[in-house]
């Protein structure tokens, strides 16, 4: 252990040699920021680190930027590549010789944010650029002169830029840019308005271009339908189509993940959501169907050929096993006319246009044309689908075959016919192609396992990002804080049931307790074929009827409900390392008194039938808040719950802001008249990434008034005996301390009865 912390230490030291800086602010912090870098960075991406950070430090600008980028450049480079290193330090330095040096601590500071919105280098290189231009743009003139200034709005742009990305588009934030330098830029006060947000053309601009559907805002939907849908996972990584005019990107995958557009418009009725669910459901069928082939013998005529019949084969193979498919595609398939193949005669290629027409007559049945090539291998795909088992080979086979049927001299001409041709769901294709020319070996290892470096539990769904309070600012950090959240492991359901058994007595108390809790209003519910008692009136009336020869009601019955009490709770549970101390005056720790507690409240709500879901949370940083779901608001109290109540650990911090924020989006959802999270923690809210312990603290009071204002009401049991000093900062009013922590068995239901009354 000794030898392990000496070499740590020793690594440490190379590094700050390295750094070459002695700004005392930097040393304070080097320690925790090299710890997340190592969580975030290949050896190689620490070394570049370092590199760039003392380049940064250098540069003559004060300690702050050197803070500012070690402390932001790890999750940037995480997100996006660890070449961003490098770009970061390329800005950092264009700016520190420019007139707007002062920007560069807000655009270092709003980075990793940014990052999140722009998830791959292509588009975060988009972004500076966009900042890059505004800044040369910039200038105004003074008594006659021409004299460039630093930009105002600048680093008011920087600061807004994660919420801006959240509700604009690339090439939206490109316009709403363009606005604002072109109306603005010798009014500098209205440009600071106009840039922070304050103005209403600011406000109305960012509206004009507020359109689409965001892939940023839908990963976790999207996600959820790969994996639902096709048993298959990924990264979903946008691109902007903003910049590149002339080429218009498609839809493509590599090893590294789905690229996909950064927004999609409606079109043709279809919502952009679906349109993204078109795409990934053709990608995840060539994942699932298609093999690669040797292309280098192939013209491009051959080739787009082959591309348009494999394809319609992974099409036809996905409507198979989701007939609903179908009428998506189809909405989203061009309608090509056939009346068009004509233009032949006037010297126009119209090779795509008969691909096309072969497409929607493969994929729609009801596709009227005439065309005897199309219908002849239209025919021969269906043959060839209807035997079963088929490959990319044999469908290329088929392709090859209608390119050399239908293939003419005009085809070769410079004017081709695109109207109603493209079929935008479709990827470009580039993973059916082998080129024996290029050596394999470099693709095979250029996309490395990118999260060799992360616990394996964080390959699940994508985090959510909240944002965290900075009362110092008075505003929030946005997307601040990453919240993975899991269904938790299971244990031993016997556990539980054994200290049920435990408490037998205190159940039976509790139990008369909870009877004055249960509504007590009944509604009868008639008309039912079978109920509680016999419904006398539409019985006797049967009994007419059958007398009479009418066919009698079976409606006989009738049964009751209650009514008069409609109450969803949560109780989120702080799992921190804390929990595995022993309690004062206790054999026991306090996870297992909590155990004990939670599953006493569980029985007993479940007594009470009111919606009631359990949560745990704990932290490493604010890049890893961990959420576990144990018991779902649906789920009944049964042996899954208990198994998993059973497995609870303790371990890491506990950022609880961030926590809370998730719960109530949850509990938000349910359909109640009153809305309960409840909180049960051992201690002030702390991550080993804070050394401001009234940040968390502020924080967690900020989303207590969040919750609030959603119609959430929060209470906190604490069971720190100090929890005087904090606890009504955070809670107000709303909590209680149990200092005796082998009580809570007792206490934590009795609480519940008391709020819920």
């Amino acid at each position: 252990m000794d030898s392990a912390i000496a070499e740590r230490n020793e690594e440490l030291e190379t590094y700050w040699t390295m750094l070459g800086t002695k700004f005392s602010q930097v040393e304070a912090v080097f320690e925790e920021c090299m710890k997340e870098a190592k969580a975030c960075l290949s050896q190689a991406g620490l070394v570049s680190y370092i590199e760039n950070a003392r380049f940064i430090g250098k540069m003559g600008r004060g300690a702050e930027p050197l803070l500012v980028y070690l402390e932001e450049a790890p999750a940037v480079a995480s997100l996006v590549g660890e070449q961003a290193l490098v770009d970061l330090r390329e800005f950092a330095h264009y700016m520190s010789t420019h007139t707007n040096f002062k920007a560069i601590v807000p655009f270092l500071q709003s980075s990793a944010a940014v990052a999140r919105r722009l998830p791959s280098r292509e588009v975060f290189s988009r972004y500076m650029e966009l900042i890059r231009s505004m800044m040369d743009r910039t200038s105004t003139s003074v008594h006659g002169h021409h004299t460039t200034f630093a930009s105002p709005g600048l680093p008011y742009l920087l600061k807004q830029a994660p919420n801006l990305l959240g509700a604009l588009s690339l090439e939206g934030l490109r316009n709403w840019i363009e606005y604002g330098i072109t109306y603005y830029n010798h009014h500098p006060e209205r440009q600071e308005e106009y840039f922070s947000l304050k103005s209403a053309d600011a406000i109305a601009v960012m509206q004009r271009e507020r359109h689409g559907t965001l892939l940023v805002d839908n990963e976790r939907k999207l996600d959820t339908y790969l994996r639902a849908l096709w048993e298959d996972h990924d990264y979903l990584i946008p691109y902007s189509v903003a910049f590149d005019d002339l080429r218009k990107p498609m839809p493509y995958f590599t090893d590294d993940g789905f690229r996909l557009p950064d927004v999609y418009d409606d079109l043709a009725g279809v919502p952009g959501i679906d349109r993204y669910r078109a795409a990934l459901a053709h990608m995840a069928a060539h994942r699932r169907w298609s093999q690669k082939m040797i292309v280098d013998n192939w013209s491009p005529f051959q080739r787009a050929s082959v591309e348009i019949f494999e394809d319609s084969r992974v099409d036809y193979l996905a409507c198979q096993r989701y007939p609903g498919l179908r009428k998506l595609l189809l909405a989203l398939h061009p309608v090509p006319k056939e009346e068009d193949l004509k233009l032949e005669e006037q010297g126009i290629s119209v090779f795509r246009l008969r691909l096309a027409l072969l497409s929607r007559a493969i994929l729609d049945p009801d596709f009227q044309y005439e065309n005897a090539h199309v219908r002849e291998f239209v025919g021969r795909f269906h043959e060839l689908m209807a035997t079963g088992e088929t490959t990319s080979a044999q469908m290329a086979s088929v392709a090859l075959s209608f390119i050399a049927r239908t293939r003419g001299q005009r085809d070769l001409s410079a004017k081709i016919y695109f109207d109603n041709t493209e079929v935008g769901y479709r990827d470009d294709n580039r993973h059916l192609w082998i080129y024996i020319e290029e050596s394999d070996e470099d693709e095979m290892f250029e996309h490395l396992d990118k999260r060799q470096n992360q616990n394996d539990e964080l390959n699940g769904l994508p985090p959510r990002h909240y944002p965290e309070w900075d009362y110092n600012a008075q505003n929030y950090r946005p997307d601040w804080v990453s919240v993975y959240e899991m269904l938790h492991p299971r244990g031993d359901a016997s556990k539980i049931d054994n200290l049920l058994l435990k408490h037998s007595k205190l159940a039976k108390r509790l139990k008369a307790m909870l009877e004055m809790l249960k509504p007590q209003n009944k509604v009868r519910i008639r008309y039912q074929e079978e109920g509680s008692e016999l419904d006398l009136d539409v019985a006797i009336r049967s009994l007419i009827d059958f007398k009479g020869g009418s066919a009698p009601d079976p409606r006989i019955n009738m049964s009751h409900r209650t009514d008069g009490r409609n109450i969803a709770v949560t109780l989120l549970l702080d799992l921190s390392q804390s929990l595995s101390d022993k309690a004062a005056g206790s054999n026991q720790t306090i996870l297992e008194l909590s155990q004990e507690a939670v599953s006493l409240l569980a029985w007993s709500i479940q007594q009470v039938g009111d919606t009631f879901a359990i949560g745990g949370f704990h932290s490493n940083t604010r890049h890893e808040v961990r959420y576990y779901h144990i018991k779902g608001a649906g789920e009944s109290w049964g042996e899954e719950v208990k198994a998993r109540l059973a497995k609870m650990e303790a371990g890491y911090s506990t950022r609880m802001g961030a926590a809370m924020r998730h719960a109530g989006h949850y509990l938000k959802a349910q359909k109640a008249d009153k809305k309960l999270l409840l909180i049960l923690t051992d201690g002030e809210p702390a991550d080993i990434d804070v050394h401001d312990p009234q940040l968390l603290i502020q924080d967690a009071r900020q989303a207590v008034n969040e919750l609030d204002r959603d119609g959430i009401y929060s209470y906190c049991i604490n069971l720190d005996p100090k929890a005087d000093e904090y606890v009504s900062d955070i809670f107000g009013k709303q909590y209680a301390i149990i200092d005796k922590v082998e009580s809570l068995p007792v206490k934590l239901p009795e609480l519940f009865i008391a709020l819920t009354r």
